[in-house]
């Protein structure tokens, strides 16, 4: 099943190794938001530990939520301030240098409008990517299988449904392209 989820196909979350990565993920997360906040190069060992990938001076503030762990990489200089969840069923990249503010979420993971399917516990998900200097303003959601391109920002409380290009700023619910940044 783990490999029809990094597919972006149709899968079971009850299969045992996808239970056993979420547990481990989950144990980390238990000691990463845990950790106080004088101890920074134990908590940056536990995020390495826990991503797929880290970039150097990347700073992910608790309390920290993820599926897994192991499908987010984060480019360099990236702050993720507080309460942010990555539901990273499919792979979640983000840039460098990017901001993401306060109770952002990063939802990969979707289910089959198809009654039928969705009643037996099928899901799936699509990749999200933020290009780099991305920004996130607080309480953003990017739903499955969005792409933001580099440099624009997003404005605080926008729901983020469709692609959006480099260099613009989006609000709104539906987040929607308000102007270009020169």
């Amino acid at each position: 099943m783990k490999e029809r989820m990094l597919r972006g196909e149709l899968y079971l979350a009850d299969d045992a190794e996808l239970i056993a990565g979420r547990a481990r993920a989950q144990a980390l997360l238990e000691r990463y938001n845990a950790i106080p906040h004088a101890e920074s190069d134990e908590r940056d060992r536990l995020l390495r530990e826990l991503l797929g990938d880290v970039g150097e001076g990347v700073v992910v503030m608790p309390a920290f939520r993820c599926d897994y762990g192991s499908n987010i990489s984060i480019g360099s200089r990236t702050f993720v301030n507080f309460d942010c969840v990555m539901l990273d069923v499919a792979p979640i990249r983000i840039g460098a240098a990017c901001q993401i503010a306060t109770r952002v979420q990063l939802l990969t993971a979707t289910h089959p409008i198809d009654p039928e399917p969705r009643r037996d516990g099928w899901e799936y998900g699509t990749p999200i990517t933020l290009g780099d200097n991305v920004w996130l303003g607080g309480g953003v959601i990017v739903c499955p299988g969005v792409t933001i391109g580099d440099d624009t920002v997003v404005g605080a409380g926008a729901v983020v449904t469709r692609d959006l290009p480099a260099g613009v700023v989006a609000f709104g619910t539906p987040a929607v392209v308000h102007r270009e940044i020169s």
